[in-house]
C-alpha cells in the first residue's frame, strides 16, 4: 500500500496562498510566485514532479480547489497535476454540494461526507501509489485531524507574502514531525516530514 502524502507549497510565512484569492487568480494576489518551481523547469524541480506524478495513484482536494482548477483558467490537456507532466490521476473533492457541471470530465468525483471518508475512497483507487492531498489548507488540516496523513511534503518558496491563506492557524493541534528528507532547487526548498502518530483506527 502507498502513503497519504499532504502535498503543497507553500510561503517563508507559512502562507499557501496571497490575499483575496478568486477564480482567475486562485493563488491569490502575489501568489504565483509559490509556483515558480514548477513552472521554471529546475533539473531537481522537473526530478521531483515527475517522481511525484508517477507515484500518485489518487489525489483529494477541497471544493475550492477543484473550481480553481476545472475553471477557464486552470488544468489542460497541456497543464494539470503535477505542472507541465499533466498527470490524470483520479480526483476526489471534498465538498457538501458536488457541481452540476465538470468541464474535466469523469476523473473527477465527490466526496460528501468529509476527508476522512474521501482519503479511504482514495485509497482504495490507489492501490499501490500514493494518495496525494493536494490542498487547499482546509483540507489539509482536516485531513491531519482525522489522523490520516503519513507525510507532509512541502515545497517551501523564497517569497514572503505578508498576508494570505494560513497552511496551518491558531486552532491546529500541536504535532511532532519527523524531517526524512531535503532537496534544494533554484526556486524551492523540499521537505518531507514522517508523521509518526497517523491513527490507526
Amino acid at each position: 500500500m502507498g502513503k497519504v502524502v499532504a502535498d503543497i507549497s507553500v510561503s517563508l510565512d507559512g502562507f499557501v496562498a496571497g490575499p483575496d484569492p478568486d477564480l482567475e487568480h486562485g493563488l491569490g494576489l502575489g501568489g504565483e510566485a509559490l509556483h515558480t518551481w514548477a513552472l521554471a523547469g529546475d533539473a531537481v524541480d522537473r526530478e521531483i514532479l515527475a517522481a511525484t506524478t508517477e507515484a500518485t495513484g489518487a489525489v483529494v482536494m477541497g471544493r475550492r480547489l477543484f473550481d480553481f482548477v476545472d475553471g477557464p483558467t486552470g488544468w489542460s490537456d497541456e497543464m494539470g497535476y503535477g505542472a507541465a507532466e499533466a498527470g490524470t490521476p483520479p480526483v476526489l473533492v471534498v465538498t457538501r454540494n458536488p457541481p452540476d457541471h465538470v468541464r474535466l470530465g469523469d476523473r473527477f468525483s465527490f466526496v460528501v461526507d468529509g476527508v476522512r471518508s474521501a482519503v479511504a475512497k482514495a485509497v482504495s483507487t490507489a492501490g499501490e501509489r500514493d494518495v496525494v492531498i493536494m490542498g487547499g489548507a482546509e483540507v489539509i488540516r482536516g485531513a491531519f485531524e482525522a489522523g490520516v496523513v503519513d507525510e507532509l511534503r512541502l515545497h517551501l518558496a523564497p517569497v514572503i507574502l505578508g498576508a494570505g491563506t494560513a497552511l496551518f492557524n491558531d486552532g491546529t493541534e500541536p504535532m511532532l514531525l519527523r524531517q526524512i528528507h531535503v532537496r534544494a532547487s533554484t526556486h524551492a526548498t523540499h521537505l518531507t516530514y514522517r508523521v509518526d502518530s497517523r491513527d490507526s483506527s
